[in-house]
């Protein structure tokens, strides 16, 4: 009988430190990594992000733009400092290390941050199997055929990633509203509008479907020349007469020269005896952009917003 009951205790003590011991391995069953990473899907694949992370080098400045307005510049480790937009000039502090140019990254500066997560776009494609071997990558470039659905896709994957969801959707939701309002205006207006550019004292024009083709196909302006077939990244050189022959109503004129910080040229190209002949011109709807916003930073959380403000104003 004794030794039953020692067995019988042996036995208890055995299951007891095998409780104990399963109990600490359920706490942490799945490690930090596996239970902390998100795989998100890109354009160019499918990477293993971890989630909420603390040193992020950011390439594209729509990212960058949705990233600070959701109050996560403390998570930006590194940016190409040379082109980095006015409005977010903080960025070129020395708090955030430069990582080189748009089309030209410094891979051993990058490589030095040890970043937990980069962010690239169209300018770094060709460069993505590099930027994996340093950190996990996501590209977030912009399909300027379906605008609205890629700038939505990449604020709600920052926001996945950041655990920022509920202020993405209140922004994307104000966003929807505005677009409807600027939709609402022009589909009561006769007014067509001509997206350009100037660059070096060159004009470019820019269609329904192009870089800028979002005053046209989201915000629903009619267009005042619909034969421009041109690269629907770099637009199509165009002429004076052009625009005069086209007589917008309104027109947006984006200045490149500004953007990359050589100087504000685009009133003293766009303002001559042709185009002061139109209608735009004439009604003082010659609409100078952002190029911070349209060039530089376009598909991030504010500068979308920003754009729809400055588009919606060629309807007042």
């Amino acid at each position: 009988m004794r030794k039953i009951s020692v067995f019988l205790l042996i036995s208890m003590l055995v299951l007891f430190l095998a409780a104990c011991g399963n109990s600490g391995k359920t706490t942490g069953s799945s490690s930090p990594k596996e239970d902390n990473t998100l795989t998100i899907k890109h354009q160019l694949g499918e990477s293993k992000v971890p989630e909420n992370p603390k040193k992020v080098v950011v390439f594209d400045f729509g990212a960058l733009d949705s990233m600070d307005k959701l109050k996560l510049e403390d998570s930006v480790a590194g940016v190409p400092q040379k082109n980095v937009p006015v409005y977010l000039s903080k960025y070129k502090d020395s708090k955030y290390k430069n990582v080189g140019g748009l089309k030209e990254p410094d891979f051993e500066a990058i490589n030095e941050l040890k970043p937990d997560l980069i962010i690239i776009s169209g300018r770094q494609q060709d460069s993505y199997d590099k930027f994996q071997e340093i950190a996990p990558t996501i590209f977030v470039g912009m399909d300027n055929k379906h605008y609205e659905k890629s700038f939505k896709d990449n604020a709600n994957t920052i926001g996945k990633i950041f655990g920022k969801e509920k202020q993405v959707k209140e922004d994307l939701t104000a966003f929807d509203q505005t677009v409807k309002n600027i939709k609402d205006k022009a589909s009561q207006s006769d007014e067509k509008a001509l997206v350009t550019l100037t660059e070096g004292g060159k004009v470019t024009a820019f269609g329904p479907n192009s870089r800028f083709g979002l005053i046209h196909g989201l915000f629903g302006i009619k267009a005042a020349a619909n034969d421009i077939e041109a690269d629907p990244i770099h637009g199509q050189n165009i002429s004076m007469e052009f625009i005069a022959e086209k007589n917008p109503d309104i027109l947006y004129v984006i200045d490149r020269d500004a953007a990359i910080g050589e100087g504000e040229n685009a009133k003293k190209v766009i303002e001559n005896a042709l185009v002061k002949k139109t209608n735009a011109y004439k009604n003082g709807k010659i609409i100078y952009l952002d190029p911070g916003y349209w060039y530089l930073s376009g598909g991030g959380l504010e500068s979308s917003a920003k754009m729809a403000e400055e588009a919606a104003k060629g309807l007042e």
